[in-house]
């Protein structure tokens, strides 16, 4: 139960993060979700001396680059879509394991990888999506960046999940801010006109899907075995392809629902086969 509410609340928070910035800019939105995360557990935790230039780094690559990338692509594209090319996360996270940490990846996770690269292909090659190959571009390199990021924090040595969740936060808030600066404009507008659709998706990110989210999924991977708790992950995509269509009013074509079908089916194939490496990873939404 306690999973499928962590995949629940994950999954959500890309809904609500598609209803704010359809009248707000998705950098800045992305900061102000950090400074509430970073606000509500900083106080928690200790400072992970020793550690700190290495937090800066995955704040920089699998949150502030991560998040920039992958919410200014969801603005042009549906969640519907969205939610499942993200999934390219997985793959990729094997595939820079091989590279980067001489993992050897199991046969089942080759066809794995195959098969969600095979989704998206059909679902980027979706007629109606023609015009947003580059907002898709977008959301593929947020998911390669995330990838990046979760091989950086495996080699992070003696400091929780918690830990990292809050401090990584108190870093990419400025991080977040800068690039905003640098990617958008009518920052000071868009806070003067907001409402409350916006600080509402701000909160629910910031502390249910972020902090709340994270604790949650903490407290499963430390109490069951990964093979048990992994297949929620699953999930995820599901919640957020459903609330697209229940309240944000999207639809799928046939091409797009098979295509998902397919890219859900690789990254089971991944992520159900035993051994505790890759699936203790959360999915960074």
């Amino acid at each position: 139960m306690v999973g499928l509410c962590v995949a629940l609340v994950w999954g959500s928070g890309v809904v609500f993060a598609k209803a704010a910035i359809a009248e707000f800019p998705p950098i800045l939105l992305m900061a102000f979700r950090f400074m509430v995360t970073a606000l509500a557990l900083v106080w928690f935790v200790r400072p992970p001396l020793g550690q700190m230039s290495r937090l800066f780094w995955v704040a920089m690559i699998a949150s502030a680059i991560q998040y920039s990338l992958t919410f200014t692509g969801l603005k042009f594209v549906d969640v519907t879509v969205a939610a499942l090319v993200v999934q390219l996360e997985v793959p990729f996270l094997v595939l820079l394991g091989a590279i980067m940490l001489n993992e050897r990846p199991g046969v089942r996770k080759w066809i794995g990888i195959f098969m969600a690269f095979l989704g998206v292909g059909l679902i980027v090659g979706e007629p109606k999506l023609g015009s947003a190959w580059f907002a898709l571009a977008l959301v593929v390199g947020g998911a390669f960046s995330w990838a990046v990021g979760q091989v950086m924090v495996r080699r992070l040595k003696s400091i929780d999940g918690l830990t990292v969740t809050a401090w990584v936060a108190v870093f990419a808030t400025p991080q977040l801010f800068v690039m905003s600066l640098l990617f958008e404009t009518g920052q000071w507008q868009a806070i003067q006109d907001a409402d409350w659709v916006v600080w509402s998706a701000v909160v629910y990110m910031g502390l249910i899907m972020t902090a709340l989210g994270y604790g949650l999924w903490y407290s499963l991977v430390r109490k069951h075995p990964v093979s048990l708790v992994a297949p929620f992950l699953l999930m995820l995509p599901v919640f957020s392809v459903l609330g697209g269509m229940i309240f944000l009013g999207e639809s799928m074509t046939p091409q797009i629902a098979v295509g998902g079908l397919v890219v859900i089916a690789g990254v089971a194939f991944i992520l159900l086969e035993r051994g505790p490496t890759l699936a203790a990873d959360a999915p960074d939404d």
